[in-house]
């Protein structure tokens, strides 16, 4: 045997082993997976979507309200009724004998008197709990809905508005769009490969790893809370990288098949090549996902970290199951054809993706222009992005949480109109005040009610022990309109500091609107620390892998414009309402406020996955040949099949999450979809290769102190 680096390398032994023994191989990763799922169960995973912003002005303020008056500060959710004739006092036998059910139910410490609309149709009530409500589980709305069924039955239309929806909205189920991934998967496996054993083996391996994926993210969750939609963006990012790896895998063990090579030899190889490529690929998305740590949000770093175990369980899958599946099925690989002659890497050297590298070599300035112009087009909308929060009218039509959105926003009088279904609840600390406390009220509530878009201010008063006084602004705007964003900024920045200048006290908004506004902002403002550490992290990377500074900084600068471009769609998609019923959506929704912070992370994470199996092929023809134009024209026909293949995968696996119930999963899936189309098409086959042909052997700069002092890692 001989003795060559390959040969040597742990990954080529790695490779070799799983091809010997791949019943074994096999066998210990179905052991693994009924261990993770097993543990998991014992476990307990638990999720939840609270966030927590520590020394934020919202958090202060509810801390003061809570310590002063316990009951002012307990977790609430409105019980909304609506008859859409008379009015909702001719049923008041059976709303009585609700809100008597209601006073009765666990955990329940409070059910206001009804408040009613000025035409009466519309009432609600607030209940107040004992308990965070995320903490009572979806199992509570069966006691909800057993409360008001008399209601119910008499003819009252019943919602849950508030915080209820933390009750009330069930886990999302996204078991359908995940089949419809992998039945989509499979269709272009089948014709990528022209046979079933092909097409199967990187399918099967990637979802026995997703699975084991699923299990770890779950053990994790019962010691860190993860938010509710990790286990889906887990799934989503987990199924689609470990398709990708399984299948640049495959097809490079299919190519060593097809030149001669006996199956042992063929998957080492395979391992001890590709292998490296998928290690890389690998931790550069660990590292951009984990970056999201240090935003200092818990919930967004976790939202990372799941997915990363997700990827981390794939990729050690593909460098050990996918070598044992291969040393299984071995020259068999082509059994069972559904075209005459399937095809690996390359069909040749005047194949159709030869003609594509030749022709793009011949005209770079066109393709150049052309492919900027398409991503500068995508990106445009971007310009008009606004961050907020989806509120309960985003909800599906029909539900109990968007009916109790529609019918408070719809009736007329106190207490109801958009901004009722996030009012803000205005804290003055009082144990310093150098003024009477009427005198503050006064004063605070003639500020308030003179401030521009405030529809209703009650009157201030304070609590038990005198130490706060509280009052609740309600906006004329809804929770998520731009108004209401406005209407924050002010009264944070300008009516309360205004109006209690002098006094020795200092006032705070809280609530539920209040803390999704600052958290949008804390978002905001730590955004350029996450771009700037993946970006470093990036260019370093593929600095000491490559070998160039031109490579790195191409890449950054195309990576940067891909996620505009992902950017963009999100917009016009989203918030402009371009098509947004297609997704189920009732109405123009503002983008959430991590999502493209999340995006970004994951999007240039995946993005380097395709940079680096392309470039690591360029990089092998280049130390081989020393000719520029011969390597990136051979790389980009070796790997063009293979990365539009593996990008028609994920965008498939993507947008089928578009189905999930959850809007924020609609956002990533459709950012992330779009992403890979655009970077692994407009990119990575246009802008790539027609940049590299035009800088020649720069692409290969590196100044020779520099090349000392890096470690050396190759691809």
């Amino acid at each position: 045997m001989s003795s060559s680096p390959a040969r040597r390398s742990a990954l080529y032994r790695t490779g070799a082993f799983c091809a010997r023994h791949p019943v074994w191989v096999i066998a210990t990763w179905l052991l693994v997976l009924v261990a993770a799922f097993a543990a998991r169960t014992a476990i307990g995973a638990t999720y939840s979507d609270e966030v927590s912003l520590p020394g934020s002005r919202t958090e202060t303020g509810g801390d003061l309200l809570q310590a002063s008056d316990p009951q002012l500060g307990d977790p609430s959710g409105k019980i909304v009724l609506h008859v859409g004739r008379g009015r909702v006092s001719d049923h008041g036998t059976a709303v009585d004998e609700t809100l008597d059910r209601l006073r009765g139910l666990p955990h329940v410490t409070g059910v206001s008197d009804p408040v009613t609309s000025d035409d009466g149709a519309t009432a609600y009530t607030t209940v107040t709990f004992d308990e965070d409500l995320k903490s009572l589980g979806h199992a509570y709305t069966d006691r909800l809905d057993g409360a008001t069924t008399p209601a119910r039955q008499d003819g009252v239309g019943v919602g849950y508005g508030g915080d209820l929806h933390e009750i009330v909205r069930a886990p999302a189920n996204d078991r359908v769009s995940e089949a419809v991934g992998v039945v989509a998967a499979l269709a272009v496996l089948l014709v990528a490969f022209g046979s079933v054993a092909a097409a199967l083996l990187p399918l099967v391996t990637a979802l026995m790893s997703i699975a084991v994926g699923m299990g770890v993210v779950g053990i994790v969750a019962g010691v860190l809370t993860f938010a509710t939609s990790a286990p889906t963006l887990a799934t989503m990012i987990g199924l689609g990288v470990g398709v990708d790896y399984a299948l640049f895998l495959t097809t490079r063990f299919r190519q060593d098949v097809i030149d001669g090579h006996d199956t042992e030899s063929a998957v080492a190889r395979t391992t001890a090549s590709s292998g490296k490529a998928v290690v890389v690929a690998a931790v550069t998305v660990a590292v951009a996902l984990l970056s999201l740590y240090a935003c200092g949000l818990s919930m967004i770093g976790r939202l990372g970290l799941a997915a990363t175990l997700a990827v981390a369980v794939t990729a050690v899958a593909a460098l050990t199951l996918v070598p044992a599946a291969s040393g299984l099925v071995g020259q068999r690989v082509d059994r069972l054809r559904v075209r005459r002659r399937p095809v690996a890497e390359s069909s040749g050297d005047h194949d159709a993706w030869h003609r594509y590298a030749a022709l793009v070599a011949r005209h770079p300035w066109r393709f150049l222009a052309a492919g900027t112009a398409v991503v500068a087009l995508c990106a445009v909308p971007l310009f008009s992005l606004r961050l907020g929060h989806i509120d309960d009218g985003a909800d599906p039509a029909g539900s109990t949480t968007r009916g109790a959105y529609d019918w408070t926003a719809e009736a007329d009088g106190p207490g109801f109109g958009p901004g009722a279904n996030g009012p803000f609840t205005v804290v003055v600390d009082l144990r310093r005040a150098t003024v009477p406390a009427d005198r503050i009220a006064s004063g605070l509530a003639t500020a308030l009610r003179g401030t521009h878009d405030v529809a209703g201010v009650t009157t201030p008063r304070t609590t038990k022990d005198g130490d706060v006084l509280v009052a609740t602004v309600t906006p004329d705007s809804g929770p998520q309109d731009a108004a209401t964003d406005t209407l924050f900024a002010t009264l944070t920045d300008h009516t309360l500091p205004d109006a209690l200048s002098g006094t020795g006290t200092t006032g705070y908004l809280t609530g539920s609107t209040a803390g999704n506004l600052e958290f949008r902002d804390t978002v905001t403002e730590r955004l350029p620390l996450i771009v700037g550490i993946v970006l470093v992290a990036a260019f370093v990377l593929l600095t000491v892998v490559f070998r160039s500074l031109v490579i790195p900084l191409k890449a950054v600068v195309l990576n940067l414009l891909t996620t505009g471009a992902s950017y963009g769609v999100l917009v016009a998609v989203f918030q402009w309402g371009w098509g947004d019923s297609l997704l189920g959506m009732g109405e123009p929704v503002p983008i959430e406020s991590y999502v493209p912070m999340m995006m970004f992370a994951i999007v240039f994470g995946l993005s380097m996955d395709y940079e680096i199996f392309l470039l690591s092929r360029i990089a092998e023809e280049w130390h081989a040949s020393l000719d520029n134009t011969r390597a990136v024209a051979r790389g980009l026909s070796l790997t063009g099949r293979v990365i539009t293949s593996a990008a028609l995968i994920m965008t498939a696996v993507f947008l089928s999450f578009t189905g999930s119930p959850t809007v924020v999963v609609k956002m990533l899936a459709l950012g992330l979809a779009v992403s890979v189309v655009l970077d692994a098409t407009v990119v990575r086959l246009v802008l790539v290769p027609s940049l590299m042909f035009l800088m020649g052997g720069a692409n290969w700069w590196l100044p020779r102190w520099l090349d000392r002092r890096l470690p050396h890692v190759t691809v």
